[in-house]
């Protein structure tokens, strides 16, 4: 995302690594000890590790065959040149559906978080009202450019790490060792539980609509942006470590199904902590940490959705034509969310699936065509075969357990 007025000084790696990390971890991280709980924890770290390497490979990818174009040019544009119009259709509906669900999930689910506590303030707001106050507020730092996102990106990533250690660091000192490494029970076997956590890690890892913003950011400097992506993607990695570690640690394997069968979600999962930490600070701690795991999420999908849709649309980067696209990108998922504000839950099942596409197989697919094409591209046929391997894992999991053939764990 290009922004209003041009510094000449280049920007931090730190800007964009805020962006990256602010992206990658949000509310979605409570998820992982749980959906993690059946494969626990060795093969937790193996899954992370292995899907953090994939990911920010098939970013490398895609960063490398971007270098190669103007700057603002996006997926629609790469795609189109390089793969042809109906791979371009294809991976444009592709990166849609999911950013468009994304977008309309975080405005769903903040809009009573958020009502709470305006009310709380003093400004009794309905969950409408509350919902296009918030999405107001994130379309005008979005319609402002990268540089506006990365500063409040920065103040909410680093607000998340801090309430991370003053809420879990308690957790960490009272982790069991015993039982992050302990055996499966008699007659189980954690490993067939693995596959199917996959595509969960896949979905924690998503940050690459975000790359075509930060190839402009920083001008093309190669080297800025590679510094970006591995410097946040492995914050949020280390973030996701930290948590699994101190979930995992201190709640036994036997204790997750009841999680699931209580639904799953972030309540039932402090409920199960709660004799760990004091109630009432855990409650007011794990309130602000939730509006700051929304916000930095929210800004970074609808960030690289304005790309999207400004690439494809080539409306320019004037601010009526900037205007125009925040009013595509944040007022349908808006309306869907007044009307349906339920609907997502059947659809998000298929995103990670779509994601599968564009993060991975067109990365890789991008980068083969442009060594063919571009003399200054680097030939390497390794790190493309290694990330359509993993692409092609992630989709047998999602089929796999479409169809009900691998294990679940408590009903998860």
């Amino acid at each position: 995302m290009t922004d209003l007025t041009l510094s000449r000084r280049q920007p931090s790696v730190w800007w964009g690594a805020m962006i990256i990390c602010g992206t990658v971890v949000g509310a979605g991280m409570f998820t992982l000890p749980i959906v993690m709980a059946g494969a626990w924890f060795g093969w937790a770290l193996l899954l992370l590790l292995v899907t953090w390497g994939a990911m920010l490979l098939s970013g490398f990818l895609f960063m490398r065959t971007s270098l190669h174009y103007p700057q603002g040019s996006g997926y629609d544009t790469l795609t189109k040149d390089l793969l042809g119009r109906s791979w371009a259709t294809l991976n444009g509906l592709s990166i849609l559906f999911v950013l468009g669900i994304l977008t309309y999930a975080y405005i769903s689910a903040s809009g009573p978080v958020y009502q709470h506590s305006l009310n709380l303030a003093g400004l009794p707001l309905s969950t409408a009202g509350a919902k296009i106050t918030l999405t107001l507020c994130v379309a005008a730092v979005v319609w402002l450019g990268t540089t506006g996102v990365s500063r409040l990106m920065t103040f909410c990533v680093l607000a998340k790490i801090l309430l991370l250690i003053l809420l879990f660091g308690g957790l960490m000192t009272q982790v069991s060792l015993p039982s992050l490494i302990s055996a499966a029970p008699v007659g189980e076997s954690y490993w067939p539980y693995a596959l199917g956590v996959l595509p969960f890690c896949l979905a924690s890892f998503g940050y690459h609509g975000n790359i075509t913003g930060l190839v402009s950011y920083y001008d093309g400097n190669k080297r800025h942006i590679t510094q970006a992506l591995v410097l946040g993607t492995l914050m949020s990695l280390a973030l996701y470590l930290f948590w699994v570690t101190s979930t995992m640690g201190n709640l036994p394997r036997a204790a997750f199904p009841a999680i699931v069968q209580q639904g799953g979600d972030i309540a039932a999962l402090m409920a199960a902590l709660s004799n760990h930490l004091h109630v009432s600070a855990l409650a007011l701690m794990m309130s602000i940490f939730s509006h700051f795991a929304v916000i930095a999420s929210f800004l970074g999908v609808t960030a690289g959705l304005f790309d999207f849709i400004a690439d494809r649309l080539g409306w320019g980067n004037s601010p009526a034509a900037r205007l125009k696209t925040a009013c595509l990108t944040f007022l349908p998922p808006l309306m869907a969310s007044l009307f349906w504000p339920h609907g997502f839950v059947a659809a998000i099942g298929f995103a990670g699936l779509f994601a599968t596409l564009w993060a991975v197989f067109i990365p890789a697919m991008l980068a083969w065509k442009a060594q063919q094409r571009f003399a200054g591209m680097p030939r390497s046929t390794l790190p493309i075969v290694l990330v359509m391997i993993f692409g092609v894992l992630n989709i047998v999991a999602w089929l796999l357990s479409w169809v009900g053939w691998l294990p679940t764990f408590g009903g998860a």
